[in-house]
């Protein structure tokens, strides 16, 4: 397999209280974890601190949104400055619910990705069609668009995992097949190689997203160019071990 570091994420989204996410650290702090991944778990903002403060040190934190400046008039925002006085060290930007529920555009995720890279934080950029655009064949044209938004916006890659996350799987039980996932993300490579650089595309890690499960993510890994996941649902359950196990 490559040299990119294995990378999961878990998306906790709008999920939890104290008590049941205390269960979940309490679950991954005792169990056997394979060395080689990088674990990062997207808590709800009102619980970064707490997440931050009980989880083992070796496993991430990230805020789920930030805003694409450091303080102001902008009520019921966080900025990057507040996410890392947390300790927390990531930021997921772009996600499809960002996108499609709350409207946000790609002008808007390229600020946010621009501020948050330059505020010191790591950023799980997201990128990923929609089940009408991966009808009418458009799947390419809409995810290279999302992502030069993103890559225009970067100034160290090292501080960004790419999130390839087609939004007619998310949440919907529906997984596109490993062949699906691994054409996508050959073709994002590609795409990194003759935009960006050699390099970046040789490093940079693109996670897969999108009803990733215990059962289906080791066929999932495998693929040479899936380096790794963003779970959503399962990142609460025990799988999400099995999940940051896939390559062990």
């Amino acid at each position: 397999m490559s040299a990119r570091r294995f990378f999961v994420g878990g998306n906790w989204k709008m999920n939890g209280n104290k008590e049941s996410l205390g269960e979940l650290i309490t679950m991954l702090n005792t169990a056997s974890l394979h060395d080689e991944a990088e674990v990062v778990c997207g808590a709800p903002s009102i619980y970064l601190d707490y997440a931050r403060s009980n989880l083992d040190p070796k496993i991430g934190v990230a805020a789920q949104n930030c805003y694409k400046v450091a303080k102001g008039a902008f009520t019921g925002e966080i900025s990057p400055a507040m996410i890392k006085d947390c300790g927390v060290d990531w930021v997921i930007l772009g996600h499809s619910e960002r996108r499609h529920v709350f409207g946000e555009s790609d002008e808007l995720i390229g600020q946010k990705v621009a501020h948050a890279l330059e505020s010191g934080l790591g950023v799980i950029a997201c990128i990923g069609e929609k089940l009408e655009e991966r009808e009418a064949g458009t799947t390419e044209e809409v995810v290279f668009a999302q992502t030069k938004v993103i890559a225009d916006n970067v100034s160290d890659w090292g501080k960004v995992v790419l999130a390839y996350e087609p939004v007619w799987a998310i949440g919907t039980g529906k997984t596109a097949t490993p062949e699906q996932a691994q054409e996508v993300h050959e073709k994002l490579r590609v795409w990194i190689r003759e935009n960006i650089s050699e390099a970046v595309a040789d490093s940079v890690r693109i996670l897969y997203g999108g009803s990733v499960t215990g059962v289906n993510c080791k066929e999932l890994a495998s693929q040479a160019d899936v380096d790794g996941f963003l779970v959503g649902g399962a990142s609460l359950k025990p799988e999400f071990v099995d999940i940051i196990n896939a390559r062990a």
